[in-house]
Order: C-alpha cells, then sequence, then structure tokens
C-alpha cells in the first residue's frame, strides 16, 4: 500500500520551476532514498510533501489528499520532517528540544514516554538531556533533530541528508540508526548525498536530475547501473 505517493508534482520557487512533474511512490514500511546533484530537487521534493512551497500536481498520503494543507496540519497527519542542517534550537536544552517537537502533544505523560523511547536509539542524548543544543557535536546534534522528529510519532520520517558534516564513524552509526527504526516498522524517505550509503539500506531508489526524475528502481540494481555508478558513486 502507498503510504506517500507524487502525481506529477511540479513545484516553485516564485516564477523558477523546481520540480517539472515527478512521480513518487514510498510504501508503508519502506526505506525509499531520493539521490542526486546539488541543486536536482531532492530537498524541494521533500518540502512538496510538508507543504513548504507551491506545488501543482496532487500529494497523497495515507489515502488522503494533503496538497496545500498547512504544514502544521500535513505533520499532525502523521509526517515528520527532518531538514537539512539539522535546525535544533541551540539555545535550548535537548529536553527542551524534544518537547518542542511534540508541540501538539497535550499528556505530559505521553511525552515524557516518547522522550524515553528516544534515548533507546540515542542513548548519547540522555548524557546530554540538560546540555543546550549548540554546545552539542554535530553528530549528536543530527542525532537531537531525529529524535526531535520522532516525538510526534510519525508514520514516516523524511530526512534531509543526515550525514551531512559528519565524520564517517558518525555516518556509520547514523545509517544503523535508520535501519534500526525501519526494522521496528518506520518508513523512510531519504535524502542524501552518500548515494552508495543510501542505497545499501534502501529498499528502492529515484534519481532525480534538474527537476525530473530519471531512473527508479530497486536500490540494488541502482548500485549495479551504469549511470548512477559514474555519475553518484565514484
Amino acid at each position: 500500500m502507498s503510504l506517500v505517493e507524487l502525481n506529477n508534482v511540479q513545484a516553485f520557487y516564485g516564477g523558477i520551476e523546481a520540480l517539472k512533474g515527478i512521480n513518487l511512490e514510498v510504501k508503508a514500511g519502506e526505506i525509499v532514498t531520493l539521490i542526486g546533484s546539488n541543486g536536482a530537487g531532492k530537498s524541494t521534493t521533500l518540502k512538496s510533501i510538508c507543504g513548504q512551497v507551491q506545488t501543482k500536481g496532487e500529494i497523497w498520503f495515507d489515502g488522503q489528499k494533503i496538497t496545500s494543507l498547512e504544514p502544521h496540519v500535513i505533520a499532525q497527519s502523521g509526517i515528520a520532517h527532518v531538514p537539512e542542517g539539522r535546525r535544533i534550537f541551540p539555545r535550548l536544552t535537548v529536553k527542551e528540544n524534544l518537547e518542542m517537537g511534540a508541540f501538539s502533544v497535550k499528556s505530559k505523560k505521553l511525552i515524557k514516554e516518547r522522550i524515553e523511547k528516544s534515548f533507546v536509539y540515542f542513548p548519547r542524548l540522555k548524557e546530554r538531556y540538560h546540555q543546550t543544543g549548540g554546545t552539542m557535536s554535530g553528530g549528536e546534534q543530527q542525532m537531537l533533530a531525529i529524535a526531535r522528529g520522532l516525538m510526534m510519532n510519525p508514520k514516516i520520517l523524511l530526512l534531509d541528508e543526515p550525514s551531512m558534516g559528519l565524520a564517517p564513524v558518525l555516518v556509520d552509526q547514523i545509517f544503523e540508526i535508520i535501519q534500526e527504526l525501519n526494522s521496528t516498522g518506520m518508513t523512510i524517505l531519504l535524502v542524501e548525498q552518500n548515494a552508495y550509503q543510501a542505497l545499501q539500506i534502501a529498499h528502492r531508489g529515484y534519481v532525480i536530475q534538474t527537476g525530473e526524475i530519471i531512473l527508479q528502481d530497486d536500490a540494488k540494481v541502482l548500485l549495479t547501473n551504469n549511470q548512477v555508478r559514474e555519475a553518484y558513486l565514484a
């Protein structure tokens, strides 16, 4: 069953067309990765799903058309977006950042339970619980950004460049956590410059170029595709 479906979606920044009628599908329980060069439209695709840019076409989530809905309504429907560059609140503590992720949850008990659950995946955050976000390492901030996204108990997690700027050992750790989350049933749409590592953990992949999907296939097939290898895996 399709959890997210984009049908002939165009996206615009003013008069500039950033997406030129893309079609994309994410099924429940999958890791789907979207790879491409800088400026290809990867982040814009995620922003389109979240209602953060002007779009044409149809965007469906969990059987409901969400095109033109307000971003906060889309978020509350079960879509969590972890943006490029992490964008945590640097002056707030880990605790406060996580609480901000649960902005529409009224139950303090439920918020506390979800914070404790996040520590299962990110034990480092428990050690940094009262530390301000801006004083943590890049890897710790990325963990916090993902954990904050999980606080709404989403049906799908949209991850934008989670490995950016991280040391190789931390990149491996982040990808292991992504796989662990998926093993619990979490659906993930992953935008990633590290195409090789993304395709290693994904079920399926799409290649986007100048706002158009040029290839789509099983991730393992894309890993052996000459066009993909020459452009993104060399």
